[in-house]
């Protein structure tokens, strides 16, 4: 947008926002693909891993399914990162994301369009599937609905902010599949959605001691946490704690001082990380 004097002026920054986050729901919904992909895996792992894992898991007083059920979520937000990432190695491949880099616009707008648009798609889609947790008798009130959503937008800004920085320096699909396997798999599998973090006895061995530091310094055991802390907050005996001394969970309040500090470090890492030019801005 110019003035009659020729001289450039910046468009409004949170138009952009806007707009570049509801671009991101217009893709979505258009490749129906990604709906089923998105949600229908995880949905697919929960039921799977449910039944099979039920005989083995040993955590008194909770199915394997309940306490399945906020990591299957944590991974709903982890595969719309991923889907929602992967568009701008597309953008840029296709001189959408060039036109927007050179627009009147300042860099952080885009960012934060493309991190807002793929964070409130990953928490419909969490909200959707909380939904399931009415078949297994967990029962919250809309107080606690409220929370969760926001929770879960909290949790989703991370990890799409994380996603940008990873796709940002890529113009490989391939190799950003390879790399988010790498990454963001490992970062939730070792996250407590899977397996309980066991607390640390005396004869532990030193990859038990090393699993349990990994598992606590991850940021989504945290996310992983809070959100379980959450659903079960109205029942009178939650029960994923387990036998006491057994089970390490970490309190409400360092979940959500992790949480926060991870969102907003990751999204002020991809505003600095875009406002350095790259080789790919020119093709």
């Amino acid at each position: 947008m110019s003035n009659p004097t020729g001289s450039f002026v910046l468009t409004r920054p949170w138009h952009a926002v806007g707009t570049l986050c509801w671009r991101e729901w217009v893709r979505f919904f258009r490749q129906r693909n990604r709906v089923v992909g998105a949600i229908g895996q995880p949905i697919l792992f929960w039921l799977l891993f449910g039944a099979g894992m039920q005989r083995v898991f040993e955590v008194e007083g909770q199915s394997f399914q309940e306490y399945y059920f906020p990591g299957t979520m944590m991974l709903i937000l982890l595969f719309t990162s991923i889907f929602a990432t992967i568009s701008i190695i597309e953008d840029r491949r296709e001189g959408f994301l060039q036109s927007v880099l050179v627009a009147p616009v300042p860099r952080w707008a885009m960012v934060l369009g493309k991190i807002l648009g793929a964070t409130l798609i990953g928490v419909a889609q969490g909200l959707v599937f909380l939904l399931l947790a009415l078949t297994m008798g967990i029962r919250f009130t809309p107080i606690t609905g409220i929370l969760i959503a926001f929770w879960l937008f909290l949790s989703a800004t991370g990890l799409t902010a994380l996603g940008f920085l990873l796709a940002w320096r890529m113009d490989s699909t391939q190799g950003f599949h390879a790399i988010m396997n790498l990454l963001l798999m490992p970062l939730w599998l070792l996250s407590g959605s899977f397996f309980p973090i066991p607390t640390l006895s005396a004869g532990a061995g030193a990859a038990q001691t090393g699993m349990h530091w990994v598992m606590r310094c991850n940021p989504v055991t945290y996310a992983v946490a809070g959100l379980r802390h959450l659903l079960y907050r109205d029942m009178e005996s939650p029960p994923f704690s387990g036998p006491d001394g057994v089970i390490w969970t970490p309190a409400p309040s360092q979940c959500m001082l992790v949480v926060v500090v991870f969102a907003l470090v990751m999204v002020a890492w991809a505003i600095w990380q875009a406002r350095r030019h790259t080789a790919g801005d020119l093709k």
